[in-house]
């Protein structure tokens, strides 16, 4: 990766984690100021809004239509849809049972899943750069950890800690099955038709839990147009982040951006210091720097997947595909050999045409020249001989 594109996906990927602190912030107003917590209901208004975009692109005529993605592997996209949708109801179901410092612990379970689902489906490779970025960054989340006790911030329920740290492996397991699903199919598919089935079933998926679990809790809202604006920045929020979470994992990988958004907890809570005012200690910088620089070390190198078996693949295709024995050849080096074998073959053929002329040339001369042999030899005198132009013609075109 270059330099330019190291920097492009660094800038995106905190861009991503300020997506995520501004949906936390407008959580923690809403059950902070106004008493409101409903997660499936803000989940759900996320994944209309997903639908109403997305889902209706999809909804053209020709190839890649939505009945066709329906009936081809609409399944699929419905057990993913449930992943998804069930990762962000468990995490946030987690803070009633325990405490802050143990869900942003327990939720960096979601790295080392990412890279072994990244191996198995994926087949990205890593090198030991890789695994040392990744501690690196792990590091840097027991920095701020750390802070979060030094600053008095071990808040939360106690009340089934077992149960609430299963809660968050359970969500951190589920958020790498759908992260790896999502690679794999803006990578090979595209990023519209992903979005637009998570937008179709999670809407679906989150209606019917919203009202089996939350029917209680949204009719004791007090709606005010201040609740109306934090649900609507929660929403568009998350909608954002679906929409351009896709993009920089088409850019990197699904293991790159969970890295990066590490730093979500550290701008949450750059952002409670002033507005909820939580105490600050410079280890939040130094915890933000460490992960920071894991990020750049697992981004300065590529990881390879594994190679192709090249029996897989028939010879015949491959120089249709180059004309080459390399696929991977310059397209310079190709036209060069292209044009070669186009010289080579011209040549061939002009002196093969070449030799056949001339040896159809001797055999009519060689011919001619017997003739006129046979023909004076049967001549009885020289005047005979003269008088016959004929003979006289074949003896001049054979000396020619």
């Amino acid at each position: 990766m270059t330099p330019r594109q190291l920097a492009k996906t660094l800038t995106m990927g905190q861009g991503l984690a300020g997506l995520i602190c501004g949906t936390a912030v407008a959580s923690q107003y809403l059950a902070t100021k106004f008493h409101v917590n409903t997660p499936m209901l803000q989940s759900f208004l996320n994944y209309a809004l997903l639908c109403a975009t997305y889902t209706i692109m999809l909804c053209r005529t020709g190839d890649g239509n939505i009945l066709q993605i329906l009936k081809s592997r609409g399944w699929k996209y419905l057990l993913l849809g449930l992943v998804d949708v069930e990762a962000n109801y468990a995490v946030v179901k987690a803070y009633q049972y325990t405490t802050i410092t143990s869900i942003q612990l327990l939720d960096c379970f979601v790295v080392p899943v990412l890279m072994i689902l990244s191996w198995w489906i994926l087949n990205a490779r890593y090198r030991p750069f890789h695994y040392v970025a990744v501690c690196i960054c792990l590091l840097g989340v027991g920095a701020m950890v750390g802070a979060d006790l030094l600053a008095g911030r071990d808040q939360g329920s106690t009340s089934n800690i077992l149960l609430g740290d299963a809660l968050v492996l359970l969500s951190a397991t589920l958020y790498a099955v759908s992260n790896v699903c999502q690679e794999y199919t803006v990578k090979n598919l595209t990023r519209v038709e992903f979005l637009g089935m998570i937008g179709l079933f999670g809407t679906i998926i989150s209606a019917i839990q919203m009202v089996l679990l939350e029917r209680e809790e949204i009719a004791a809202i007090q709606w005010s147009w201040q609740v109306g604006v934090l649900f609507a920045a929660f929403a568009l929020c998350m909608y954002t982040l679906y929409s351009c979470m896709s993009i920089v994992i088409q850019l990197s990988s699904a293991t790159s951006v969970n890295l990066s958004l590490l730093t979500a907890d550290l701008f949450s809570l750059f952002c409670g210091v002033f507005l909820f005012q939580y105490n600050f200690s410079a280890l939040y910088l130094v915890s933000l720097v460490v992960i920071l620089i894991g990020f750049t070390t697992f981004n300065a190198f590529p990881t390879p997947a594994d190679p192709v078996d090249p029996t897989s693949s028939s010879s015949a295709a491959t120089y249709t595909e180059g004309y080459s024995d390399s696929p991977g050849a310059p397209q310079s080096e190709i036209t060069k050999q292209e044009v070669a074998v186009t010289i080579t073959t011209g040549e061939e053929q002009d002196n093969t045409q070449s030799q056949q002329q001339t040896g159809a040339e001797k055999m009519e001369g060689r011919g001619k020249f017997e003739g006129g042999r046979k023909r004076r030899a049967s001549s009885p005198s020289p005047t005979q001989g003269r008088r016959s132009g004929d003979v006289f013609a074949i003896g001049r075109s054979t000396k020619m």
